[in-house]
């Protein structure tokens, strides 16, 4: 049951993170929340002692700290730092954190040069009119969807972290 959980629980919620940014641009609270609380479930699972709970703790106010300082000046999505701050706590502070991290900025600066490529199609074909996302996201009042690249960094992160070592 605990194997059923590492493998899905994460990964759908991620997913579900990422495909809500695109189609509405926003992240609903709920699923931060779930994060939050699926992970303190999986760490009484895995039987954490008290520095690896302190670890994974220390990674989420990490990113929390400069997520909450981004938001603030209005360079990103209250979602998007809630997200980013509930997956890092999923990660820990170490190399995981890192990775997560370093692809978030290279997915989120190929997602920002393909939005602003697409953006500059100055009218879009017909079959595109009728999706309120696509038009949304062609819009250049419109911010950047970001949590796309923040939930790809975090499954392209998820199978190397210590979460597998758990399934042997």
């Amino acid at each position: 049951m605990e194997n059923a959980a590492i493998f899905s629980i994460f990964p759908v919620l991620v997913v579900f993170a990422g495909a809500s940014d695109l189609l509405t641009m926003t992240i609903p609270n709920r699923v931060s929340i779930l994060l939050i609380l699926a992970f303190g479930l999986m760490g009484v699972l895995a039987g954490f002692s008290v520095q690896e709970w302190g670890i994974h703790l220390l990674g989420g106010a990490a990113v929390f700290l400069p997520c909450f300082i981004m938001f603030f000046l209005g360079w990103m999505g209250g979602g998007d730092a809630k997200v980013a701050s509930a997956i890092a706590l999923w990660f820990g502070f170490g190399a995981s954190l890192t990775q997560f991290l370093l692809l978030t900025t290279i997915y989120g600066m190929a997602l920002t040069l393909g939005i602003l490529a697409f953006r500059l199609i100055p009218v879009l074909p017909g079959f595109c009119l009728g999706q309120g996302w696509l038009l949304k996201l062609h819009d250049k009042q419109t911010g950047i969807p970001y949590g796309i690249a923040i939930s790809a960094a975090a499954l392209h992160t998820y199978s190397s972290s210590a979460w597998f070592d758990l399934l042997s």
